[in-house]
């Protein structure tokens, strides 16, 4: 995947870098993973704007991404690399043995005709299936080498992948504890307990450089988000940005006491104290607004910098 630059024949073109798109081989998506998605306009329920600078922008349909991965033991095909309007990382469409379709995040590395597999705990504890550590393969954590780079990962084993999801994201399994955590292994009707398995805590160093320790059963997929380029794109010009529905931001400084604890005073050029502000009067840049005592504080080894 490159990036390419322009001719400056108008003003917005000149400082303009964007992708060149050469990876992606399918245009249309897929319809039967296709969702309407209405605008908000930033607004709530209530009709209040909740979110600021939101609006306008081109129409999108929603892709039902598979985050969960629990079509297990079944191989998949890679039939196509699409683009998605929601996130920054492109999206592999996979054909399914039995005929089923699926969405997942591409993968750097990750080519059409790969066949990947998501592997179950059962598969891998009662049958001994030796799993394959390759790009696109969805795997608990605990069964995954140290030093293995993987994104889409659970905080919760079965709630699907939350973290490690946008464009060149990727964590890495540093280590395993001696702490253990219960599994319980269901037959194939979701009911009948099989087995109860002690599976160990993970080390994962994120990508902000936090170190935490997850469940082993929480499942990651192997390799880095794809679309490595995501950050080297430049708009140009203001217009490219309301096509995303980015309205216009207003520098606090610029506009009146009423409005804005930065306002007022003359000329518009500071801001008549030292601490910054957001508009509702809490401190910001640097100021820390984690709740004290949070329950996941105990997950977590070392804090990012």
């Amino acid at each position: 995947m490159g990036i390419k630059t322009f001719k400056p024949t108008t003003p917005g073109l000149r400082q303009k870098v964007a992708l060149d798109y050469s990876e992606l081989t399918k245009d249309k998506p897929e319809k039967s993973l296709l969702l309407p998605k209405k605008k908000t306009g930033g607004r709530n329920n209530l009709g209040r704007i909740s979110v600021r600078h939101r609006g306008g922008g081109n129409k999108r349909r929603y892709r039902i991404i598979d985050f969960k991965r629990n079509k297990y033991d079944v191989d998949a095909k890679v039939a196509a690399i699409e683009y998605d309007p929601n996130r920054s990382a492109f999206i592999a469409l996979l054909h399914y043995e039995d005929g089923e379709k699926r969405y997942i995040l591409a993968p750097l590395g990750l080519n059409v005709g790969a066949k990947i597999r998501s592997y179950s705990i059962k598969a891998l504890e009662k049958d001994k299936v030796a799993p394959e550590i390759k790009v696109g393969n969805a795997l608990p954590l605990y069964k995954i080498p140290v030093g293995t780079r993987i994104h889409n990962l659970e905080l919760k084993p079965g709630k699907g992948g939350q973290v490690v999801r946008s464009a060149g994201a990727v964590a890495q399994i540093i280590g395993r504890e001696e702490n253990y955590t219960t599994h319980t292994i269901f037959a194939d009707d979701g009911v009948t307990i099989i087995d109860k398995i002690k599976v160990p805590y993970v080390d994962v160093r994120l990508p902000s450089g936090e170190i935490r320790r997850f469940q082993g059963d929480c499942y990651a997929t192997i390799g880095q988000v794809g679309n490595l380029d995501h950050a080297n794109i430049q708009y140009g010009k203001a217009g490219a940005r309301r096509w995303l529905g980015r309205r216009p931001r207003v520098r606090g400084v610029a506009m009146n006491p009423i409005d804005h604890p930065h306002g007022g005073g003359e000329g518009g050029k500071q801001k008549g104290y030292k601490t910054p502000m957001t508009p509702w009067g809490q401190p910001c840049k640097g100021y820390k607004t984690r709740k004290k005592n949070k329950p996941s504080d105990r997950l977590i080894i070392k804090r990012r910098k």
